[in-house]
C-alpha cells in the first residue's frame, strides 16, 4: 500500500461521510466566518443568476 492509501479516511469518501465531514468543518467555523460564507454564497447565486439571463435561459425564482 502506498503513503497516500494509509492517509485516506475511507469513512468520508461515500455520501453521508462527506455530508457530516462538511458539518463538522461547517461547525469549527466562527460566526463571522458563517456569515461571510452565507454572504459569498448569496453573491455566487445573484451573480450565475445575472449570467443565465445574459444567455437568455429561464431561471427558477423561489417562492
Amino acid at each position: 500500500m502506498s503513503r497516500l492509501e494509509d492517509e485516506i479516511d475511507w469513512s468520508k469518501t461515500t455520501w453521508e461521510g462527506a455530508r457530516r465531514e462538511q458539518l463538522r468543518r461547517w461547525r469549527k467555523l466562527s460566526l463571522y466566518e458563517k456569515m461571510r460564507a452565507v454572504e459569498e454564497m448569496g453573491e455566487l447565486a445573484e451573480r450565475l443568476a445575472q449570467n443565465r439571463n445574459k444567455r437568455g435561459q429561464r431561471s427558477i425564482k423561489p417562492e
